[in-house]
């Protein structure tokens, strides 16, 4: 078998992976709805959602979401109309992307001859470890903004690589362009461009003084290409939903503070400022957020603590991973006097990539420090090589067969189980990871609400109007007009109450029934009595009961 069909047959995989029945698993969530409408949005009116034009940050939910995203959304909502094929195309085929791109990044990485006469290469153990990465798969399979930043820098790395090798000036223009992109992508993704950047201009400096000027000229065109960007992040909506979500919103180590100088009595109280302050306490909170990333509770046992971003009983990588990074990183200092830089690169990049996440409160987290999943892929792929090295080394026969059938099995098991866990558990165990149900109701919803004058959606699950508006494709021009936003909430986001005859908000039955005649209430089983004159009963996919609903 030849190394290109090796390859195909790993992109084929990765394809099924992350394409096979996209558009009906896991169910549609509200930022992918609002993803699409807005690109539906666009596409009609040239205004998003809100009203406003062609913007950089769309508003959303008042969180300013990156706005590449969006953009690469239109052109599949344009010539495939608005569905969860047109807002998760993108990411998916993304995410096989990365699985081709990481291919050529590690062989650039590490000139590893092939193992025996199988003609594999690093490259293809890179590639096949992360077409069946938990962590890859998951954001692979969703409108995901974060997937994207991942392969752009990715791609700027590799390219990176490629420029200090044949000194090419139009690839590091794409190299800029590329890195450019990630920053226009994704939130986190700012923060670790800019560690990358630095790290690679110093650790290849020697390399690249040489062209000097055309990496000063690249700096500046990126440094033009950016400046819409700066401008729009200096705005205060923007700043002040990212402070909403900063480490420093969390007043737990400023309470930490107050209470440790509150257990001194006697002593100098410049040496208590010394001892307690909050710089000490939110650097000792922002350590603890980036070492939470590394810990084995999180990569190999059960991943992040927010269910839309986990899988039962899964980390974000395997439990041979374990074993794979261990001879992995032997290999890395074995190696270490044959090519420092690159070594040091790959290290870099797996210490500053939980940067960004760490700076929030919410920790460890499997969305924003995404991008780790790529340094350890290639950490993970170098000690499967070692290992598969060792076993071809051995003379016995049979001990050989024996450890490719022992550690063939081992890996084949995880990564069934994962998928078993995937497809069967994961939206039974967690059943408001994403909103399940909804798209139901909305069907029902619309062949019934002309016959009331108003209908009464219950928001428990998570902006319920923004899924609405994209499952029935409510001509944008009208909600613009129609809705406001409320202020923001406790976590800084805020919501549409009304628009047409829609109406959504918290169910308290003993109020709203008597005060909406003729009206169409949906709720949770919670909200509505099972003694009211329900009409029909909403399930989700996971066959959940999300919704009664109610001719009042």
């Amino acid at each position: 078998m030849n190394k290109k069909l090796i390859l195909i047959l790993i992109l084929l995989l990765a394809f099924f992976l992350r394409f096979w029945k996209l558009n009906t698993y896991p169910a549609l969530n509200a930022d992918e709805a609002a993803i699409g409408y807005n690109a539906y949005s666009l596409l009609k009116t040239g205004l998003d959602e809100h009203g406003n034009p062609w913007p950089l940050h769309f508003q959303s939910f008042n969180d300013y979401k990156p706005g590449l995203y969006f953009y690469m959304v239109m052109p599949f909502v344009k010539f495939l109309g608005l569905n969860e094929w047109s807002v998760r195309i993108p990411g998916a085929f993304l995410g096989v992307a990365t699985v081709l791109l990481i291919y050529f990044l590690a062989n650039e990485l590490f000139k590893i001859k092939e193992i025996g006469n199988r003609k594999l290469e690093i490259g293809h153990l890179a590639s096949l470890l992360l077409a069946i990465s938990p962590w890859h798969i998951h954001f692979s399979r969703g409108g995901w903004e974060v997937n994207v930043a991942t392969f752009f820098i990715t791609l700027g790395i590799y390219l990176f690589l490629r420029f200090v090798r044949n000194s090419k000036y139009s690839i590091l223009l794409f190299c800029v362009v590329s890195f450019t992109l990630a920053l226009y992508s994704y939130h986190a993704a700012r923060i670790v461009v800019l560690l990358l950047g630095l790290g690679m201009l110093i650790l290849f400096f020697e390399e690249i003084k040489k062209n000097i000027k055309l990496i000063v000229f690249a700096l500046l065109v990126g440094l033009i290409a950016v400046l819409p960007l700066i401008k729009d992040l200096t705005g205060s909506d923007i700043s002040s939903r990212a402070a909403g979500v900063g480490l420093l919103a969390d007043t737990g180590p400023l309470a930490r503070v107050n209470e440790q100088r509150g257990e001194h009595k006697n002593n100098s109280p410049v040496l208590i400022k010394v001892f307690h302050n909050k710089y000490t306490n939110y650097g000792l909170a922002f350590l603890e957020n980036w070492t939470e990333h590394y810990q084995g509770e999180f990569l190999f046992l059960s991943g992040d603590t927010i269910q839309r971003n986990r899988v039962p009983e899964t980390g974000q990588m395997y439990l041979f991973d374990i074993v794979l990074l261990f001879f992995g990183f032997i290999f890395l200092i074995k190696t270490y006097y044959i090519s420092a830089k690159t070594h040091f690169l790959i290290l870099w990049w797996l210490l500053i990539t939980p940067v960004a996440a760490a700076l929030t409160f919410q920790s460890p987290h499997a969305l924003r420090a995404q991008n780790m999943v790529i340094p350890l892929t290639i950490i993970s792929a170098l000690g499967l090589f070692r290992v598969l090295e060792f076993l071809n080394g051995l003379n016995k026969k049979s001990i050989r067969l024996f450890g490719y059938l022992f550690f063939g099995i081992f890996i084949f098991w995880s990564f069934v189980r994962y998928e078993h866990m995937y497809w069967v558990h994961m939206a039974k165990e967690y059943p408001y990871s994403s909103q399940y149900g909804v798209k139901e109701l909305v069907e029902y919803v619309n062949s019934k609400k002309d016959e009331f004058e108003k209908v009464i959606v219950t928001d428990r699950y998570d902006q319920p109007y923004i899924l609405f508006l994209f499952y029935s494709q409510y001509p944008p021009d009208k909600f613009q007009k129609e809705h406001t936003l409320t202020p923001r909430d406790l976590y800084g986001f805020s919501t549409v109450r009304k628009y047409d005859k829609f109406e959504f908000y918290t169910i308290n039955w003993d109020n709203d029934q008597p005060a909406n005649p003729n009206s169409l209430i949906a709720g949770t089983p919670e909200e509505i009595p099972d003694a009211a004159n329900k009409i029909k009963e909403i399930y989700g996919t996971n066959e959940f009961k999300y919704f009664d609903i109610v001719a009042n």
